[in-house]
């Protein structure tokens, strides 16, 4: 690989994840402020990401792996998303915001996808290149953070412009991507069947008790990380905090902390209790929450956004790895489809629906609400779920794992 090919491969991650984080984080005080939506229309909101995720490997299995060259569909895609992305700032009631969201959401998801099938065919060894090309998405995301930050949009009531400046970014991206190196399709004139696109031929795993556990798991422990998404950004606006969006991008930097301590924590405590800290450390988190606040307890909210490491990366990363040693050769690629679609799918779009009615329940007036009991819910979720693996989870085969295992990247969806 050339310096101009990895170049341009950083570029593209960067903008990637430039583009979700310029709007994402803070799209819930936006509707909250700008469009007066309420906690369940919030949500709905950001379930168009589970949405999204469910319908992205129909994209790439039946259009992408068949007929076109990946990077002209990513900058079609992104050249779409620029549109809709625009449209977002002219609309002025969540009716008409809420499909733009929807079509963008279904175009965009998609492209996490993409820009990993282009990385990963100019690299010799993906294993050890892949990281350097992809730790750009995350500065891309903090990038887009700290802009937010440092121009206070967030209280000067100028969130609009995120979804412009996100805009004109994916616009850049969409006409970069026709330069990027050709990534033909992969299976041109093969049939793909329904349950090849979207992993149905791993569902044998969840034959094996373990597996089965860690499944259930999976999805129930990512309820309470929809309520994280949903609305950490229009909590901490609410309760006072100053430059919220640049303060969250802590939880980044952590992120890329922990990924690269996780070789050091695998050989000291092993895939199950991995797992297990990463479902107390979202516990933990939403207790920093409930009490935390802009005085004496700053410390606790510090604390909840920088667990964002131990939260993503030993649950979320260490579970790719163990569904990786599990799946065996045969069923790699369909096993990590699978369980993408169960989380990022199915169990974050349970969260979003169940998240938002909650919220809105316990609101106190027009302009806040019972915030304690509202994370104290969430956290309550994620002890139990964590328990419950505790208890019934056992699979000493594939959870002792070495001290020289090397740690792939995420495939997608890393930055939530």
């Amino acid at each position: 690989m050339t310096s101009a090919i990895r170049v341009k491969l950083s570029f593209m991650m960067f903008l990637e994840f430039f583009v979700w984080g310029a709007w994402f984080v803070t799209m819930g005080t936006y509707l909250t402020t700008t469009l007066h939506a309420t906690g369940t229309q919030n949500a709905g909101a950001y379930a168009t990401q589970a949405l999204g995720a469910i319908l992205a490997p129909f994209i790439i299995g039946l259009i992408a792996d068949r007929y076109f060259s990946a990077q002209k569909i990513l900058g079609v895609l992104h050249l779409l998303g620029a549109a809709s992305l625009y449209y977002a700032t002219v609309v002025t009631n969540f009716d008409k915001f809420y499909p733009n969201i929807l079509f963008y959401m279904i175009i965009y998801m998609p492209t996490l996808a993409l820009v990993n099938s282009i990385s990963f065919k100019q690299l010799q060894d993906p294993r050890k290149q892949f990281p350097l090309i992809r730790v750009f998405g995350t500065i891309g995301w903090i990038v887009a953070g700290t802009i937010i930050a440092w121009l206070d949009w967030e209280h000067t009531g100028s969130l609009v412009l995120t979804f412009r400046m996100a805009a004109i970014a994916s616009l850049i991206l969409g006409v970069f991507s026709f330069t990027l190196p050709d990534t033909p399709p992969g299976k041109r004139g093969q049939k793909i069947s329904f349950g090849e696109i979207i992993g149905l031929d791993a569902i044998g795993m969840l034959k094996k008790r373990s597996y089965l556990v860690f499944f259930i798991a999976s999805i129930a422990i990512c309820i309470p990380l929809a309520f994280y998404y949903n609305f950490t950004n229009p909590f901490l606006n609410e309760i006072g905090m100053k430059k919220a969006a640049g303060i969250q991008t802590l939880g980044q930097y952590s992120e890329l902390l922990f990924m690269a301590l996780m070789p050091l924590f695998f050989v000291r405590l092993g895939v199950k209790k991995m797992l297990a800290f990463g479902m107390f450390a979202w516990a933990l988190r939403y207790l920093f929450f409930a009490y935390g606040d802009v005085g004496s307890n700053y410390w606790m909210l510090i604390g909840g956004i920088v667990l964002h490491g131990i939260c993503y990366d030993f649950f979320f990363v260490t579970g790719q790895i163990y569904t990786d040693s599990f799946a065996g050769e045969r069923f790699k690629s369909s096993a990590q489809g699978f369980i993408t679609l169960a989380t990022y799918g199915f169990g974050m779009l349970i969260g979003y629906y169940l998240s938002g009615p909650i919220v809105d329940n316990w609101r106190t007036s027009a302009t806040s609400h019972n915030w304690q009991t509202i994370w104290l819910i969430p956290g309550g979720i994620a002890l139990a779920v964590m328990i419950v693996f505790m208890l019934a989870f056992s699979d000493k085969k594939h959870t002792e794992l070495t001290p020289g295992l090397d740690i792939e990247e995420p495939s997608a969806n890393t930055e939530i």
